[in-house]
């Protein structure tokens, strides 16, 4: 069981590379492909945009399949299009690729979910999510910088190229290391579907898609922030990174205790609570050099107690469509990822300063709260008390 984690988390461990090392290489990438920051960005949305189209289709394709064999199979999907991503000639290919290469996220996290679930120890659900999340801290952590590194001082297609084959592994460990849980026959896509038809469904589509969003305002534009906000040298970048990955990695653990400390609604409020008050200090700090270091430490940290909180929050919400429920969260913290980098470029675009997007930031987890208390008090005191 417990090497089952192992192989669960270095799934985590690619993806979580694949998504944030984006952010810490935009401006190479822009510079190679003679594109500006927010157009770059693109690439950012668009990984999201695979994520949310293949989180519940490739969950609801592959309903009755024993969960090794799903896991085994996306993982392949990852490795495929994420080395066409690193070959890709043109920014119209990368474009397309980046796209495809995002559609087994959401659903391998959805599966990863409930099977991690299923491995916990009761009462410890959350803390065993966790330890699947702990690989995309560690991506964090390490592989974002390092992919960051590679990235700026030989080619971002070598740091997509290494993805793609820390993919390929995590597909070998699943295979060896996961235990084999039995399919379900009975678990038809009428039932999963249902699921979209319940007033729950939809209430965690709009907090996690809107709350999570703060974080991505923030992280899209954490390169050129400390660049040419804060002043910091461009070999500085993968510190900072680093910073935000060790934060990641303290912060998923805090969330995961929290969880099965308190309800999951109180821990989500928390959490978005915590991400507005941080990334308010980030725009009124980042002007000062130093601050960079630990506002990017703490804002990480804070930020990424979201992740176990609102994975239980799904799937106890979700009898007979947990990995549904759990697949939708990650479309959804996706969905996050695509309106942060949007919005949050918005007053970039208009002329503002590269701190602005914090302050969209600030908006769209506070707007995460007022949902989340909306949704305590209008569904999980009247359902699931």
């Amino acid at each position: 069981m417990k090497k089952g984690f192992y192989a669960l988390a270095m799934g985590g461990l690619a993806i979580g590379m694949a998504e944030f090392t984006m952010m810490g290489i935009l401006p190479d990438i822009s510079e190679d492909m003679q594109r500006d920051i927010p157009t770059t960005a693109h690439l950012i949305s668009l990984y999201a945009l695979g994520v949310v189209v293949g989180a519940p289709s490739l969950v609801l394709i592959a309903s009755r399949q024993p969960p090794r064999k799903v896991l085994m199979w996306l993982m392949f999907i990852f490795f495929l299009f994420h080395g066409a991503f690193a070959l890709a000639p043109s920014f119209a290919s990368m474009s397309v690729t980046r796209f495809l290469s995002g559609l087994p996220h959401g659903a391998f996290f959805g599966v990863g979910t409930v099977v991690a679930a299923k491995m916990a120890e009761k009462g410890k659900e959350a803390r065993s999510i966790a330890i699947m999340f702990a690989g995309m801290t560690v991506a964090n952590l390490v592989g974002v910088p390092a992919g960051t590194y590679i990235g700026h001082h030989f080619s971002w297609r070598l740091t997509y190229g290494i993805i793609s084959v820390i993919g390929l592994l995590a597909m070998v460990m699943l295979y060896l290391w996961l235990p084999a849980f039995p399919g379900d026959p009975s678990n038809r896509v009428g039932n999963q579907l249902r699921y979209f038809k319940s007033q729950e469904a939809w209430y965690l589509i709009a907090l996690v898609s809107v709350g999570t969003g703060g974080l991505f305002a923030w992280l899209s534009y954490i390169a050129p922030l400390v660049r040419e906000v804060s002043g910091l040298p461009a070999g500085r970048i993968p510190l900072i990174m680093t910073l935000v990955g060790l934060g990641m990695f303290f912060g998923n653990f805090i969330g995961g205790k929290l969880a099965d400390s308190v309800s999951p609604s109180k821990a989500v409020m928390t959490s978005f609570g915590g991400m507005a008050i941080c990334l308010l200090l980030v725009y009124f700090t980042s002007s000062v050099t130093w601050a960079a270091y630990p506002m990017a430490f703490v804002t990480g940290m804070v930020s990424f107690t979201i992740g176990a909180p609102v994975q239980m929050l799904l799937i106890r919400t979700a009898k007979g469509a947990e990995t549904l429920a759990a697949a939708g969260g990650q479309a959804s913290f996706n969905l996050g990822n695509t309106l942060g980098a949007y919005f949050g470029g918005l007053p970039i675009t208009l002329g503002y300063a590269y701190n602005t997007p914090s302050l969209v930031g600030v908006i769209m987890a506070t707007l995460g709260v007022l949902i989340t208390f909306i949704f305590y008090r209008q569904i999980v005191l009247k359902k699931y008390r």
